[in-house]
C-alpha cells in the first residue's frame, strides 16, 4: 500500500490497516512519543532525502532569508522536522514562517506555482523539481535526515517475529543487489516509480545502503533530534526522549538476520 508521506503511513499502521510502515526514523520517533505501541525492526537506507527548496530565480539566498516568508511542509515527516531544525539552527522557531500544511506532492506543486516561497521537499519530488523546473536547494543537512526504516506494532512483533524476519530478509536480499548493481537499480526506481531515468540517478546518488542494521548509530541520530522535539512541542511535555527511542528500536530480529547472512557469505 502507497501512502504520500510517513504520517500516512504510520497512520495505516497503527489503525490496522498494514502490519508493517516504511517510514522516517524521526516519524517513528513522534507517533511513539504519541503513545503509539510500534517497534523499529530494520534500517531500509540512510537517504539525503530531504533538503529545503526554492524556486530558480528566487532571491533566497540563506536561511535567515526565510523569516516571513511561506514554507511548505507535510506535518509529522522527516522534511517538517528538517525545516524546524535548520530554522533552530540559523536561529529562528517556526513562527518566524508561515508553515503551509501540504503533502509532498502538494508541497512541490505550490513552490513551482509561486504559491509558497520554499518547500521542506522529499525525493524524488525533490530531484524532480531539481530537474524539471530548475528548483535549488537552498539548505541541505546530512545529520538533519533521518533514516528510512521498517517498524511494526508491538502485538505484531510478539504474534509473529519469523514474518518479520522473512520480511527483513527479502529487505536484505534487495538492499545487497541494490548496492552491487546501481545502474539497473535505478532503471528498476525509474520504472517502478514512473520516474525519468535521471531523477531516479539523482535521488539514488543521495542514498546510502551501507548499514541496515538498527544500532548505536541510528539511536545517537535520532536522539539528537530530541530538543526540537521538545522545544517545538511535538511530542508532550516531560517526554524522555531518549528513552522512548530506546524502546522504539528492536534490533534483534535484523540482527539474526543479517548475522546470518554474513555467516553465510562467509562459508
Amino acid at each position: 500500500m502507497f501512502s504520500q508521506g510517513s504520517n500516512r503511513s504510520l497512520e495505516y499502521l497503527n489503525g490496522g490497516s498494514t502490519d508493517f510502515a516504511s517510514t522516517a526514523g524521526l516519524a517513528a520517533v513522534l507517533s511513539r512519543a504519541n503513545g503509539a505501541p510500534i517497534k523499529t525492526v530494520y534500517v531500509a537506507s540512510r537517504p539525503e532525502w530531504t533538503a529545503l527548496v526554492v524556486p530558480k530565480d528566487s532571491p533566497i539566498e540563506t536561511l535567515e532569508d526565510l523569516r516571513g516568508r511561506k514554507v511548505a511542509a507535510t506535518k509529522g515527516t522527516d522534511p517538517f522536522l528538517f525545516l524546524l531544525q535548520s530554522l533552530q539552527r540559523a536561529g529562528l522557531d517556526k513562527n518566524a514562517v508561515e508553515i503551509v500544511h501540504l503533502q509532498h506532492p502538494d508541497g512541490r506543486v505550490a513552490l513551482e506555482r509561486g504559491d509558497v516561497d520554499a518547500w521542506a521537499g522529499l525525493d524524488p519530488l525533490m530531484a524532480s523539481s531539481e530537474l524539471q523546473a530548475g528548483s535549488r536547494l537552498l539548505y541541505r543537512n546530512r545529520d538533519f535526515n533521518s533514516y528510512s526504516v521498517l517498524s511494526v506494532t508491538e502485538t505484531f512483533a510478539k504474534q509473529q517475529p519469523e514474518l518479520i524476519k522473512q520480511v527483513i530478509a527479502a529487505y536484505e536480499q534487495a538492499r545487497q543487489w541494490a548496492i552491487a548493481n546501481p545502474d539497473a537499480l535505478a532503471q528498476l526506481l525509474a520504472d517502478e516509480a514512473k520516474l525519468p531515468l535521471e531523477v531516479a540517478k539523482l535521488q539514488l546518488s543521495r542514498t546510502d545502503f551501507s548499514n541496515p542494521q538498527p544500532g548505536a548509530e541510528h539511536i545517537k541520530a535520532l536522539k539528537a533530534a530530541a530538543p526540537i522535539l521538545l522545544d517545538e512541542q511535538l511530542v508532550r511535555p516531560g517526554t524522555d526522549v531518549a528513552q522512548v527511542v530506546d524502546q522504539l528500536i528492536q534490533p534483534q530480529l535484523a540482527a539474526q538476520v543479517i548475522g546470518s547472512n554474513v555467516a553465510k557469505a562467509g562459508d
